[in-house]
């Protein structure tokens, strides 16, 4: 093995020491792959080797005391990493597929990790079949979703492989984690002594969905100020918003005579800064908040009606946090319901009244449905989003959840002014057809960061 690697190492050193842009565009893509294959199967044989290290207690006799320290002056690696690697070593030991996988290179050392952290994660009492079902399929949900991804799935992946035990778990893994994030939280205002306040802290979810549903209105980018309302002011307390001006031209008509569009060149961090303030500012002058996306801004909580009757099971926030469905019943107190009708296969059948514009009605079920940005890969979340026409409105287009598709900005201007195409597919899922030049077989793709089950 030992000659082996080095001769690995030396073709890798030549490989290194050739100019890459003398290649071709086929060939950087290949040569790409290739290099992802071989990390991954080096990956593994570096496991298999550091578990030989832990198991034959060679730190020991070198006078260090643990693996992981003894890899950090060896490799020069940070600790966290050290044991990180400690720990999957002796996983991929204990699963011979989990092995496997990361020796053919289907999975890499990130997936790995988050199949291990979801499957050590399974009730105690699940048992070594379901366990091992679970870790098969996540194993094969690893060729569709990256790490995060996989740990978003592996989190609910109880569900597919034993339905009959995981409801239960799941409430009590939710109400355990809530009950957790309530009692940690906690917030600071400390002055610098130079002007500037630090703020700080932690929120539980149902806390943070409500504070969310607040700033976000106040922080878009795309933010529409009324004429004769004072925008959020600039660090000079000039009252514009950055140094934006107002539109002007057949973009400012379009927005109404009544609002003028800002520009607004302030960071995410800054707008959020700015919407907290003017959220207490509103509160403390007239209790309200300006409109988002045509509806007041609200909170979106999916739940089964049944369970919020009886307070008992999971409800869902449109960002994907879960929580209990006693906090849904208590967020529904004073809220104004807004039912949607499912069928078995979470299909929004029916939200009430269209409208003309993507709004309302409409855009409460492309929520639903989407979830988010529909484009392939996209992670922006529904409030970060725009209401596509798939058949245009000047073209005939109905405004309907079946001409409908949510877009972030970037992907909306994809779609617009590129070769790029979407339609709902059988299942009345979105799916997207590539170009020529991206796919030549132009295969449909779909968004899967935003699936939930």
């Amino acid at each position: 093995m030992l000659e082996a690697l080095q001769r690995i190492r030396i073709e890798a050193v030549e490989c290194a020491e050739t100019p890459a842009w003398s290649l071709t565009d086929a060939d950087v893509e290949g040569c790409l792959d290739v290099v992802q294959q071989g990390m991954q199967a080096l990956s593994a044989v570096l496991l298999h080797l550091i578990h030989q290290v832990d198991t034959r207690g060679i730190p020991a006799t070198q006078r260090t005391p643990q693996t992981a320290m003894w890899l950090r002056e060896r490799l020069r690696m940070t600790p966290t990493a050290a044991r990180r690697l400690v720990r999957l070593a002796k996983a991929v030991d204990e699963r011979p597929g989990l092995d496997q996988a990361l020796g053919a290179a289907a999975v890499n050392v990130e997936q790995a990790t988050a199949v291990v952290d979801a499957v050590e994660a399974l009730p105690s009492d699940t048992g070594v079949e379901v366990a091992a079902k679970a870790e098969a399929m996540l194993l094969e949900w690893a060729g569709q979703f990256d790490a995060r991804q996989l740990g978003v799935l592996g989190r609910r992946v109880l569900a597919h492989v034993a339905p009959e035990v995981a409801e239960a778990a799941e409430g009590k893994a939710v109400e355990r984690d809530n009950a957790s994030a309530y009692a940690a939280r906690t917030l600071s205002i400390v002055p610098q002594g130079d002007g500037r306040v630090r703020l700080s802290g932690w929120l539980d979810t149902e806390a943070a969905a409500v504070v969310s549903a607040a700033l976000e209105p106040l922080c878009s980018p795309r933010r529409h100020v009324d004429v004769g309302q004072s925008p959020i002011p600039d660090a000079a307390g000039s009252g514009t918003a950055g140094s934006g001006t107002a539109g002007s031209g057949a973009g400012a008509a379009a927005e109404g005579a009544g609002d003028r569009a800002v520009s607004d060149e302030r960071t995410f961090g800054q707008r959020r800064v700015d919407a907290l303030v003017e959220v207490c500012r509103l509160a403390l002058n007239t209790g309200q908040l300006p409109d988002n996306g045509g509806d007041r801004p609200q909170l979106t909580v999916t739940v089964d009606v049944n369970a919020l009757r009886a307070q008992v099971g999971v409800a869902t926030l449109d960002t994907g946090d879960r929580l209990t469905a006693a906090q849904a019943r208590r967020l529904a107190c004073d809220a104004h319901l807004l039912p949607a009708v499912l069928d078995t296969q979470g299909q929004v059948l029916d939200v009430g009244r269209s409208r003309r514009l993507v709004t309302g009605a409409v855009r409460r079920a492309l929520v639903l449905r989407d979830r988010g940005c529909a484009f392939p890969s996209c992670d922006r979340p529904p409030r970060w989003t725009e209401g596509h026409h798939i058949t245009s409105w000047a073209d005939g287009g109905t405004t309907s959840l079946d001409n409908s598709v949510l877009l972030c900005g970037y992907h909306h201007r994809v779609i617009h002014h590129t070769a790029w195409h979407v339609r709902l597919a059988h299942d009345m899922r979105p799916e997207f057809i590539p170009p020529v030049h991206v796919d030549p077989e132009q295969r449909p793709r779909r968004n899967l960061y935003h699936r939930r089950t």
